[in-house]
């Protein structure tokens, strides 16, 4: 079994930042993309941005230039660093990880619990 466990959603005032957190754990031989989706209320899931093994990376267009991803390869995890943040940023932020258990399987896509992003003053 893989868990995807995220933190550091929370309030924010609007041109704030946060710092989310998403750390995967189980049965695990490679993970080949990480990333972060987030859905707002009415809306659909979109993806935010994602980070390849290799650390290539990629952005949705509304949050280039404020928004940095990156991973930790050693700890499983992935960081999302949001500065400049807006009110439409506020949403549920899913981690999401694309993940093979061992050299013979495929990959199969994991979410995690999500956790709310709420830019208010």
């Amino acid at each position: 079994q893989v868990h995807l466990v995220e933190s550091g959603g929370g309030l924010v005032q609007p041109g704030g930042s946060l710092r989310l957190s998403c750390a995967a754990s189980g049965s695990i031989f490679n993970i080949v993309v990480m990333g972060w989706y987030r859905q707002a209320p009415g809306k659909q899931r979109e993806l935010v941005a994602s980070i390849s093994t290799g650390t290539s990376t990629n952005y949705a267009d509304s949050v280039k230039g404020r928004f940095t991803i990156s991973r930790d390869n050693a700890k499983n995890t992935v960081y999302l660093q949001m500065s400049s943040l807006k009110p439409e940023d506020t949403a549920v932020y899913y981690c999401h990880a694309l993940i093979r258990r061992d050299s013979y399987s495929p990959t199969f896509q994991y979410w995690g619990q999500g956790t709310q992003v709420t830019v208010s003053s």
